[in-house]
């Protein structure tokens, strides 16, 4: 049993962030020569491949997106469809549940990872499978925003509850403004809300009924926080550890963005990405840009483009490529984002705060400025930020929520100014976790100690 090969199959949520980090993991355990069989829906599995490290272990099993009425005709992932349509979109997942069915009993895996399918360990159990809930979202916004001890969803947790920490939550600076509160719900107004169960529910299930729950986090930085948890689900919690995703092997930066890079010097340009989900406002798409204009600096802005516009360069202000020629490129593609961090041009790395994001940046020498715009991101801003001091965060106004750019410029001078005391402060404490982060032998220890954990799941059953 200790040397048994494992066979785990993952079901993530019909997202990008979601797909990369699942295969991220799948692609550690395949490193020791486990087998993963990975459900991606069919035409997504193209832009997955050349991120499968190891396809002789791991299998992509093709989805069919079933069509929901008010979603695109061919519609698989959030990348296809706006915010408001994700209740339709979630929809579609639960009508997944024959395939995946079906698909389990053909495959016999020893586990299930999954994230949104609050259906799953049901269905696991009826087929002798552990399933696991896979949470890419940290342990500290689970444990602040899901309030696990309101876990019977007798009482849920309201809008004024999450302004302050919820009931034995470790001790931390960790809080949610009114404002920000009042944004999110904006951002989230859907015109389908889901039928029968709502997504707080929805997300519950998934925790409670899981066997396990497993994170991509570590002790050294989240301890407390996976403790609290432990405590309020009552079930073991696994730890992938960072999961610390590397570029392919052998791959180079394209040529134009090293060229351009190596225009500017050390640690002067400003690198600005808010991840695959995110869609700005047009207004707020504009600030944004407009903020790195005002910093003077040279910047290099991958973003999607925003509400209502097909490209980015139809959102952009009157006279803007003129005014920022030859220092500023707002770009709408994707970009080799490890690569464009290690550059030893890039000096400041403007993010969302996602999980993949937040490691990235911890491990890069990139001083870092937030700006998030989903829930869990404004709970990771502020553990980065208030807690741990690695980090600038935008400021956003105290009505209404939104930033300025006058504000973004702010935040990305403050964290580019390495003789004030605050520069000082984010450099000392960033060294410190980038060199936690990437000690030899921390990785390969909480892989170690993860694959363990499975094997004794499996003694159990």
């Amino acid at each position: 049993m200790a040397d048994q090969t494992l066979h785990v199959a993952m079901n993530s949520w019909f997202a990008i962030g979601h797909l990369t980090a699942f295969l991220h993991t799948a692609n550690k355990l395949a490193s020791r020569g486990h087998r993963v069989s990975f459900f991606v829906p069919k035409n997504t599995s193209l832009k997955l491949e050349h991120l499968n490290l190891h396809p002789n272990l791991i299998s992509f099993i093709p989805i069919n997106v079933p069509h929901v009425d008010g979603l695109p005709y061919g519609a698989e992932t959030t990348h296809d469809i706006p915010l408001s349509l994700t209740p339709l979109l979630m929809k579609a997942l639960d009508l997944t549940e024959p395939f995946i069915e079906a698909s389990l009993t053909d495959l016999k895996p020893h586990f299930i990872f999954y994230d949104f399918q609050y259906w799953m360990p049901q269905l696991a159990r009826r087929l002798r499978i552990k399933a696991f809930m896979f949470s890419i979202a940290t342990p500290v916004s689970v444990g602040y925003l899901l309030r696990p001890e309101k876990k019977s969803l007798d009482k849920p947790a309201t809008e004024f509850d999450i302004t302050v920490p919820p009931p034995g939550f470790p001790p931390s600076a960790i809080r949610i403004q009114l404002n920000v509160l009042i944004l999110l719900a904006q951002l989230s107004a859907s015109e389908h809300e889901e039928k029968g169960v709502s997504l707080s529910e929805r997300t519950m299930t998934a925790f409670t009924d899981s066997d396990a729950i497993v994170f991509k986090s570590f002790r050294e930085m989240e301890g407390p926080y996976i403790d609290y948890l432990e405590r309020q689900f009552e079930k073991p919690i696994f730890l992938t550890g960072p999961v610390l995703p590397k570029p392919p092997q052998n791959a180079t930066l394209e040529e134009r963005w090293m060229k351009w890079l190596g225009s500017f010097g050390s640690r002067s340009v400003i690198y600005c990405a808010f991840g695959s989900e995110c869609i700005l406002k047009k207004d707020q798409f504009q600030e944004l840009i407009l903020g790195l204009e005002l910093t003077g600096m040279p910047f290099l802005a991958a973003l999607k483009p925003p509400v209502g516009a097909e490209t980015v360069e139809s959102a952009l202000p009157e006279g803007f490529n003129e005014r920022v020629k030859g220092r500023g490129i707002v770009h709408g593609g994707w970009v080799q984002q490890l690569l464009i961090l290690n550059h030893p041009s890039v000096g400041c790395f403007l993010n969302h705060c996602g999980a993949t994001s937040m490691t990235e940046a911890l491990c890069s020498e990139t001083q870092m400025v937030l700006l998030p715009n989903f829930a869990d991101q404004f709970v990771n801003t502020k553990l980065l930020c208030e807690d741990l001091k690695v980090a600038v965060e935008v400021e956003r106004g105290e009505e209404d929520g939104l930033f300025t750019r006058e504000s973004v410029c702010k935040a990305v001078k403050l964290a580019m100014d390495s003789d004030s005391e605050i520069g000082q402060t984010i450099r000392s404490n960033h060294n410190k976790w980038r060199q936690i982060l990437l000690a030899p032998g921390l990785e390969d220890a909480y892989l170690d100690e993860f694959i363990h954990k499975l094997r004794s799941q499996l003694i159990l059953n």
